[in-house]
């Protein structure tokens, strides 16, 4: 599985901005995927995660009601839509692999090249 971001960028506070991910191949127990980010001196955090058929999305709490993760599966992509975007969003963003059974979601340890956003005050 590959999988490329796009998106990203320098935006104010306050702003929206999307990012997309688009996945080639497949891996047998993949049936999730997820964004993750990484601020600067910060570990990897989940930001948002959906099951292949959308059903199901789960939300880091810092981004509940103002991100949103959505699928187009006949493009193979993922997208995340980021409204009323804070300077705590500042991060590296990553696409991510992942499995989802039983009301939780493992990464396939599968990841983007990442895309960096900043927002400014």
């Amino acid at each position: 599985v590959q999988l490329e971001e796009a998106g990203g960028g320098s935006v104010q506070a306050g702003t929206s901005l999307s990012l997309s991910c688009a996945a080639s191949g497949s891996a047998s127990s993949m049936n999730a995927m997820g964004w993750f980010r990484e601020g600067r001196g910060r570990s990897r955090d989940l930001v948002a995660t959906i099951t292949n058929d959308g059903s199901v999305t789960n939300y880091g709490d810092s981004v509940k009601g103002r991100f949103t993760i959505s699928r187009d599966n006949a493009k193979n992509t993922v997208t995340l839509q980021m409204n009323d975007l804070k300077p705590e969003d500042t991060a590296k963003y990553y696409c991510n692999a992942g499995s989802y059974y039983s009301g939780t979601y493992y990464s396939l340890a599968i990841w983007g090249q990442g895309t960096q956003v900043t927002v400014s005050s």
